[in-house]
């Protein structure tokens, strides 16, 4: 059980306390919210509420939310590389980067800082995707990472078992991404017209019976990025509950962005030293799923 956590949000429009969770917090029905305010959870200026308090703009609004048991998730990170401005760690398969979808505690980020304080995720993987994270331990480094990425002198490689035999030995996919509409989240990341520009380049590895080893570079950083370009491309990956072909969330299964299955692996990370501009190339070895026939440690049979 963790120590609880307490979530503050300053109001931007006139609202009722528990109309106003109701619509934007809707991972909690409107029962369960006024539960918690009849608890004394919530709080407006640090005062406690009724479900009709009126909230004006300016005013913060603070759920004081008590201890939890968090999801069990594996926590054994290794460290890649160190030196006085950076460090770099493999996050396992089902470890959040970040707190959230019930996580506080038991984040890549909370086991970093338990050694070394000072970190700062320069970027974050999805909770099922392993591999390469990038930390500062500077704030001066941390910009100068951040602008490297804006110039896009920064390459991310990653490996990604997609569904379906591909013809083509690469793809360049270019859909923009941006929130679309969902049932329970309001929106969700996913392939929009409307969305914002991102670029994949992705390079056939090994074929299967029923799917396709890639190797993928991408440009941009958007929000499941990946998953979401080879869904588009016809390739949703082996496993994904959320993506289905087209880049769209899947009508026929209720998932949520955290649900696993699937293996997407960030395997090369190279960028140049905020200190020297040197480049510095690191790698995580990938797992047996996501090598191919030839190296060693491959799985024995395909997927």
């Amino acid at each position: 059980m963790n120590r609880g956590f307490a979530y503050r949000e300053r109001i931007q429009a006139p609202a009722g306390v528990l109309e106003h969770l109701a619509r934007s917090r809707r991972h909690s029905t409107e029962a369960q919210w006024r539960e918690r305010i009849e608890r004394g959870e919530l709080e407006l200026d640090g005062r406690p509420v009724l479900p009709g308090t009126l909230m004006a703009p300016g005013q913060e609004l603070v759920w004081r939310r008590p201890p939890w048991d968090e999801p069990e998730a594996d926590t054994s990170w290794r460290l890649l590389y160190q030196d006085d401005l950076l460090l770099a760690a493999a996050k396992p398969r089902g470890l959040p980067t970040l707190p959230g979808g019930g996580f506080l505690e038991t984040t890549l980020l909370a086991l970093v800082r338990a050694r070394f304080p000072e970190a700062s995720p320069m970027h974050r993987l999805g909770r099922e995707t392993s591999g390469i994270v990038l930390f500062s331990r500077t704030p001066a480094a941390g910009a100068r990472i951040q602008a490297a990425w804006r110039e896009r002198r920064i390459v991310k490689a990653y490996r990604a078992l997609a569904s379906g035999v591909a013809r083509e030995d690469s793809l360049v996919i270019t859909a923009p991404i941006g929130p679309v509409a969902h049932p329970w989240l309001g929106t969700l990341f996913a392939a929009s017209p409307s969305g914002k520009p991102a670029r994949s380049e992705a390079r056939v590895l090994e074929r299967r019976a029923d799917a396709t080893l890639f190797e993928v570079l991408i440009e941009t950083g958007r929000p499941h990025q990946i998953r979401i370009h080879l869904a588009f491309a016809g390739h949703p990956l082996v496993g994904d509950p959320l993506y289905a072909a087209g880049g769209l969330p899947r009508p026929d299964l209720p998932a949520l962005p955290g649900d696993g299955g699937y293996f997407l692996h960030a395997e090369r990370l190279a960028f140049p030293h905020p200190a020297t501009g040197a480049r510095v190339e690191l790698r995580d070895p990938p797992p047996a799923e996501l090598l191919t026939g030839t190296e060693p440690g491959a799985a024995p049979s395909a997927p």
